[in-house]
């Protein structure tokens, strides 16, 4: 078995890493460590869940400790551009997990959703890590309390969910601020012409990381289908998560108003849930995540923006209340269930509208998804995935083995 150690990272951060339950490094974390720690510039094709932050984190942390430099004013080392606050913060916090045994390292988030006063505290003195919005970035940057021009290290990190939300524009902008001489690190799960034109502008030289497959299940995931009229969904939402089997289930609404929807007629029923979306404060995002992650909250509803970069360890059920239009969403929702072995269930609710999605999602994954049947009674087959059968490997290194991959766990849960 291959050790972080026998990938060339210093002690301190192999000491973390044990801390943190990670035995083994994942596929990413084997293929991009090596030649980040040359310095060479990476493209890696990989989504949340395949180990991907701790894959560039702890390279860049390993060339941040070997030459150390005072840090500058309102400036950073590297800096990490996120599509979503959460996914924001959870790097970040990630940074500072894998620091934790390098004095001094700092590390903070520029975000929006929040007052920016600390923000711009924070950078006063400058840091050596900052993870941050494009938005809120590039404000900070017009009122004169971010200067990126000494930096050392840029990541974009799911390049493709930028693109996704409008952000390129700004991204680009961000990039004309930064030093000609720096390592590039570029991540995506998918490859859009529109992305690939931005990568060849960024890399040079870059070595390319591949271990995301999109038309492949995540390993253990027993999934059903229910076909319910639109109506319906209300009923079935309650009947489905009141069900001692459903532990810790994250549901997908298509909008945001349906998510506040769900969250009511659940709560009016005393099923514990949130709701997290682009119009929640960014302090009602977290209380409603951490209440997820600690248990206090069973469900959690969010829309797949909201959602991206989540990643939390104990979810048994993902429910697609709507069913997505974009058969590749299906695949990355479904993933946040059954990691590292364990087993799950994807249960997706689908109105007549929704069959042509449906059947769209089959041509991808290469299978017909089980009908779960009546709902009455909610037979065994809609809540307990039973045994881990013979299924698709999604590639990302998460599945089929009981021993703790790098990015999996630590207090915060999921892989990172």
């Amino acid at each position: 078995m291959i050790t972080f150690s026998d990938l060339g990272l210093s002690e301190p951060l192999v000491r973390a890493v044990a801390d943190l339950g990670y035995e083994e490094p994942t596929p990413i974390q084997l293929e991009a460590i090596p030649p980040l720690l040359e310095g060479r510039d990476l493209l890696g094709c990989a989504r949340t869940g395949t180990g991907k932050t701790a894959a560039f984190a702890l390279p860049l942390l390993h060339h941040m400790a070997a030459k150390s430099r005072r840090r500058t004013p309102k400036g950073c080392r590297v800096l990490v551009l996120a599509p979503t606050r959460e996914l924001a913060l959870q790097v970040q916090q990630s940074f500072a997990d894998y620091a934790k045994h390098l004095p001094g390292v700092t590390t903070t988030t520029i975000i929006g959703g929040v007052g920016q006063n600390p923000q711009v505290r924070a950078m006063a003195k400058g840091v050596d890590v900052l993870c941050a919005c494009p938005g809120r970035l590039l404000d900070l940057i017009g009122q004169g309390h971010v200067d990126l021009s000494t930096l050392d290290a840029f990541v974009l990190d799911e390049a493709d969910r930028m693109l996704d939300m409008g952000f390129l524009p700004d991204v680009k902008r961000i990039i004309q601020r930064l030093p000609k001489q720096r390592h590039n690190l570029f991540f995506s799960a998918t490859m859009p012409p529109d992305i690939v034109a931005l990568s060849s502008s960024i890399l040079t030289d870059p070595v390319k990381v591949e271990v995301s497959q999109e038309s492949s299940t995540a390993e253990g995931v027993a999934q059903r289908v229910m076909f319910v009229d639109k109506v319906g969904k209300r009923d079935l939402i309650v009947q489905v998560t009141s069900d001692e089997r459903v532990e810790r289930a994250l549901v997908f609404s298509r909008t945001k108003h349906g998510a506040n929807k769900i969250v009511k007629r659940l709560l009016a029923e005393n099923i514990t849930s949130a709701a997290i979306h682009g119009n929640k404060s960014q302090g009602a995002r977290q209380r409603a995540l951490a209440g997820f992650i600690d248990g206090s909250v069973k469900v959690l509803v969010a829309t797949d923006i909201a959602a991206r970069g989540i990643d939390v360890e104990g979810i048994t059920h993902v429910i697609n209340y709507d069913l997505p239009n974009i058969p590749e969403t299906y695949v990355h929702r479904i993933g946040r269930t059954a990691r590292a072995g364990s087993k799950g269930m994807a249960l997706s609710f689908c109105d007549q509208e929704e069959i042509a999605y449906l059947r769209d999602i089959e041509a991808l994954v290469g299978e017909r998804i089980p009908v779960a049947g009546d709902r009455i009674g909610l037979p065994a087959s809609v809540t307990d995935p039973g045994p881990v059968g013979k299924v698709r490997r999604s590639g990302s290194g998460g599945g089929g083995k009981s021993k703790r991959r790098g990015g999996g766990g630590g207090r915060r849960g999921g892989r990172r």
